[in-house]
């Protein structure tokens, strides 16, 4: 994205896979030249690019610190990212339970102090309302950017859903296409760790094992999911069961055409959610991680976005036809708006979305809150909460 240092322009790079902990900031004129790093060029087209836009003969030490840097920071497709990669996927595979990869940064990694900023973000809950609802979409934007949000969502749950197992459906931001990532490990916070309920972790990869990437490594750097394991503990206690579940982008549809489940993986993990949903009813509670549109140059799109007003006035007007047909449990009629244009609107929770509608078809919604929020001076995410009954 581009720097936001502003005595420091240029393009700001980070792994948000986490294999390499280092931020680098390019200055622009060697941007310009991260195109050739393509497998086809070599150190000496690009010293050739940096001669003919500075018209400095001596440059070459440019082109070889720039390939150093980006080879020690692991950014390039080489041994060093190999290495790094690996080492990250078996040091997830061998721990015993999915650490908190937030904590500290998007919420206190204290339990005390936590307890304290959740409290200030959901209010005192008095946990005695909340009848009939069979799940939630709350944001996973940063709680506190979008904390409004999830108090509309997470109020509304009465302490007859304690013991309820948490269908926890989130956005994979990083997780393969046509894929759901799933984990058998409990998922650890300051306050403790939430239970996997295995049994239903293994039934969906016993029913549908070509849709599903086990042991996902997504889950250790993904805050879709995280965030929502904070929220219900809060209200709950540490020790609420939770299934997560992490979907991936349905490109094949966006991109080529046809419906999600016109993918054979896609539509047998469907139906076995489906089936578990049906079966389990009551036993179950579903809680949607996601956010909606994603617009601004942070984004790639040309504009400046300000929430709430000008381009966004429209979006939101978009965003509301979405949410009707949300609301109306249309799954068909949800995807027809997300799909032209291979959605235009970039909505990270539409995977999520869809498939919830797909697999509890009874579920009808209700917007508790809708909102926009400045990510940053350039780029706004939009986001809500809602219940479903």
């Amino acid at each position: 994205m581009p720097s936001p240092v502003e005595d420091r322009p240029g393009l700001l790079v980070r792994d948000s896979y986490g294999y390499s902990e280092q931020t680098l900031i390019i200055p622009p004129l060697l941007a310009h030249c991260l195109q050739l790093f393509d497998g086809e060029h070599t150190e000496l087209d690009i010293h050739e690019e940096l001669v003919r836009v500075t018209g400095d003969l001596q440059s070459g030490s440019l082109a070889r610190h720039l390939a150093e840097t980006l080879h020690n920071a692991g950014f390039l497709e080489d041994e060093a990212y190999e290495q790094m990669r690996e080492s990250k996927h078996r040091a997830f595979e061998n721990s015993p339970v999915r650490e908190p990869s937030h904590a500290g940064t998007a919420y206190p990694n204290n339990a005390a102090e936590l307890t304290q900023v959740v409290r200030e973000w959901v209010g005192t809950p008095s946990l005695d309302h909340g009848d009939g609802l069979l799940g939630i979409a709350a944001p996973h934007v940063s709680p506190a950017g979008g904390y409004l949000s999830y108090r509309a969502a997470y109020q509304a749950l009465g302490a007859h859903y304690r013991d309820r197992t948490f269908m926890v459906l989130g956005t994979s931001h990083y997780g393969q296409p046509e894929k759901f990532g799933l984990t058998r490990k409990n998922y650890r916070t300051p306050w403790g760790d939430a239970h996997t309920d295995l049994a239903l972790v293994e039934e969906l990869i016993a029913r549908a094992p070509e849709a599903i990437v086990q042991e996902d490594y997504c889950h250790a750097v993904e805050h879709s999911i995280e965030f929502q394991v904070v929220f219900l503990q809060y209200l709950f206690g540490p020790d609420v069961r939770v299934v997560p579940v992490l979907c991936g982008p349905f490109a094949r549809s966006l991109y080529k055409g046809g419906k999600p489940e016109d993918d054979e993986g896609v539509r047998r993990f469907f139906d076995a959610l489906g089936e578990i949903g049906a079966r389990e009813k009551e036993r179950l509670f579903w809680i949607l991680g996601i956010d909606m549109a994603h617009m601004g140059r942070r984004y790639g799109d040309e504009f400046q976005a300000v929430a709430d007003v000008d381009e966004m006035a429209e979006v939101a007007l978009q965003d509301s036809l979405r949410i009707q047909q949300v609301e109306a449990g249309d799954a068909t009629g949800f995807w027809d708006l997300v799909q032209p244009r291979h959605d235009e609107l970039k909505w990270c929770g539409s995977s999520p979305i869809y498939t919830f509608l797909k697999c509890v078809p009874e579920a009808r919604g209700a917007l508790r809150r809708y909102e926009q929020w400045n990510i940053d001076e350039e780029s706004v995410v939009s986001f809500g909460g809602m219940t479903f009954s």
